[in-house]
């Protein structure tokens, strides 16, 4: 973990990203004193081992008899 001042993360911000996507923690201070940190990021989503085995399943079941269109078209109205 390294320290960089305010100005001298304004002057080389492409460099301080750089060293933060390769993994170091750069400490950023104000008046020599530690204000924020900047660091890689890390992954928001996670993703399990089972993506994409799902199956899809229909919403409305079949043999309604065509009341659920019937109840849509009721909701809508005369939109």
């Amino acid at each position: 973990m390294s320290e960089i001042s305010i100005q001298e993360l304004k002057a080389r911000l492409s460099g301080a990203i750089a060293e933060a996507e390769a993994g170091q923690t750069l400490v950023i201070t104000r008046h020599r004193a530690p204000v924020a940190q900047l660091g890689p990021a890390t992954a928001a989503v996670r993703r399990g081992n089972r993506v994409g085995r799902g199956r899809l399943v229909s919403a409305l079941k079949t043999g309604t008899g065509g009341r659920a269109l019937a109840a849509l078209l009721e909701d809508r109205g005369d939109r």
